[in-house]
């Protein structure tokens, strides 16, 4: 087949090579869209709304650390 190639210049070539590109980037906007709807999905969900309250609670707990005071104190003696 890649003497054949040099026949036609290539184009039945390009054309596939164009063809797997638009096909790959058909999938990936269908892949993207699939992964959009999941996420909607998970965030009305009963486990995406107990995530959301946990990442909340967690950047509050780290708005409110020890203020400058180190986490562990040493004591002599």
């Amino acid at each position: 087949m890649g003497c054949l190639d040099c026949f036609d210049g290539g184009l039945a070539r390009q054309e596939r090579l164009e063809e797997e590109r638009k096909a790959s980037q058909e999938a990936r906007a269908k892949a993207a869209e699939a992964a959009e709807k999941r996420q909607e999905q998970f965030e009305k969900s009963a486990a995406g709304r107990a995530a959301k309250a946990q990442m909340q609670a967690a950047a509050k707990q780290a708005s409110h650390t020890n203020k400058g005071e180190p986490t562990l104190k040493w004591q002599m003696g």
